[in-house]
């Protein structure tokens, strides 16, 4: 028999950066985890990946996840191939995004290893993938679909729904309800007026709300992304340049595609040649027409969106645009520059100042794409210093998180006040600003709760 204490939430990650997204609600002696992220960014932050998981992977009875981005969802085979024998439950947009994501997520780790033994970059001998590509195929296993606005029993006497939160395909707010009290966790809120994603469903009344705080201390830039866009491949394909766009591979691609096609079928942009090198986002492409009640786009917008790109799949086909040069437009993941083939483009295209890289959202602190945010002149790539001379753009319009401002106007719109909100999910600047503006203009009981810390549901503070 399972011992009984009141419920409680443990802030597992997210909680002084904006990667990590772990959240471990005990009820009734059961213990379901919200979201399994990786972290990202600084190397202190990665390490946190590799020590044991701070709760025995065994004794965790459900995970339930908000979206597929790998800082949600990256660390599931690892917890899988370490114990966890329970349901992973996702919308079924996560589950087939996620089918996508961890196979390839493991397949990068085992490559990374390789060329690191390689290259002899490591202090680990051999180094060693945090988890294969085989280790993420068998935590598919795992996953149970359920739709949006339908409650769903989780071990606990929890219940468990997911509400639309726009972002990407399949994101989810995610609403327990668990003896007598409501626990309300955002997931990464999109915008109101995304291009492509329908905006986040209203909040509730709850008693405890967790909510992130990726872009809590600013504000999107008010111009026109799509003419911003134009303007910058306008004058990059006049001096022949290739304009690199670091794109995350589901949910940022289909965005900057879809500026694409407006562009050129308006004559906005020189007719160059687009390549869309990544083979998870053509392969996302099918999920978004199978989910088509999920996003804006019309039939034939959603057509003429994919044919903008010659879709690169194979890995010698990706090398040869290295060779090709200017005038292109080649659209690559991962978004930050933490890997995947936008690294090989960077290393042939990143020293020639002819050139563009266009960073098309958010770079967490410590990723390659913070650096090149921040005036950064150099890269280690594949143990490689390589210099960057190519312009930099980072394009913060065509984000697909909600803002500061984004943020507040949807909680305001709530019909009263939680007992308390966390701000998780943010760099620690932006989740004090964040708690800052909630405070003030809001009046709510609000605070930042600390890495690993736990807080009863009962009486939160």
């Amino acid at each position: 028999m399972r011992e009984q204490h009141p419920p409680t939430l443990r802030f597992l990650g997210a909680t002084d950066t904006v990667t990590g997204s772990r959240y471990l609600v005990r009820s009734q002696g059961r213990q379901v985890l919200v979201d399994c992220g990786l972290f990202q960014g600084y190397k202190r932050l990665r390490d946190r990946n590799r020590v044991p998981f701070p709760v025995n992977p065994a004794n965790i009875d459900a995970v339930v996840l908000t979206h597929a981005h790998l800082d949600h969802t990256g660390y599931i085979p690892a917890l899988v191939r370490d114990g966890f024998r329970g349901p992973v439950y996702a919308t079924a947009g996560t589950t087939e995004l996620c089918k996508l994501l961890l196979p390839d997520s493991g397949y990068l780790q085992e490559e990374e290893a390789r060329y690191a033994d390689h290259a002899g970059s490591t202090s680990h001998h051999p180094p060693a993938p945090l988890y294969t590509a085989a280790d993420a195929v068998r935590s598919l296993d795992s996953f149970i679909s359920r739709d949006f606005d339908a409650p769903f029993p989780l071990p606990g006497g929890i219940e468990a729904t997911f509400l639309p939160a726009g972002h990407i395909l399949g994101a989810a707010q995610v609403h327990l309800r668990l003896g007598g009290r409501t626990v309300h966790f955002t997931g990464d809120l999109g915008r109101a007026n995304d291009p492509l994603m329908y905006p986040p469903r209203a909040l509730e009344p709850v008693n405890v709300l967790v909510t992130e705080s990726t872009y809590g201390n600013r504000e999107h830039p008010a111009g026109n992304p799509e003419a911003e866009l134009g303007a910058i491949i306008t004058r990059v394909a006049k001096r022949q340049g290739v304009i690199m766009i670091a794109a995350f591979a589901v949910g940022r691609a289909e965005t900057v595609l879809l500026h694409l096609s407006r562009l050129l079928a308006k004559g906005a942009i020189p007719p160059i040649p687009v390549y869309l090198n990544s083979p998870m986002a053509i392969d996302a492409s099918g999920m978004y027409q199978r989910h088509r009640e999920e996003h804006r786009l019309k039939d034939r917008e959603f057509e003429a969106m994919y044919k903008v790109a010659v879709p690169v799949r194979s890995p010698d086909e990706s090398k040869l645009l290295n060779l090709r040069g200017g005038p292109m437009i080649i659209i690559s993941a991962s978004g930050m520059l933490t890997g995947g083939r936008i690294l090989h483009h960077l290393a042939s295209y990143g020293p020639d100042r002819r050139n563009a890289i266009i960073l098309s959202g958010y770079q967490a602190g410590g990723t390659r794409g913070a650096s090149l945010a921040a005036g950064g002149k150099y890269l280690r790539i594949y143990g490689q210093e390589v210099r960057i001379e190519a312009e930099v753009i980072q394009m913060e319009g065509l984000s697909a998180h909600a803002d500061s401002t984004g943020i507040i106007e949807w909680m305001k719109a709530a019909p009263q006040a939680p007992s308390m909100t966390y701000i998780t999910h943010g760099e620690p600047d932006a989740s004090d600003a964040l708690r800052a503006r909630i405070k003030h203009q809001l009046g709510w009981k609000v605070r930042v709760p600390e890495h690993l810390e736990t807080i009863s549901l009962e009486n939160p503070r």
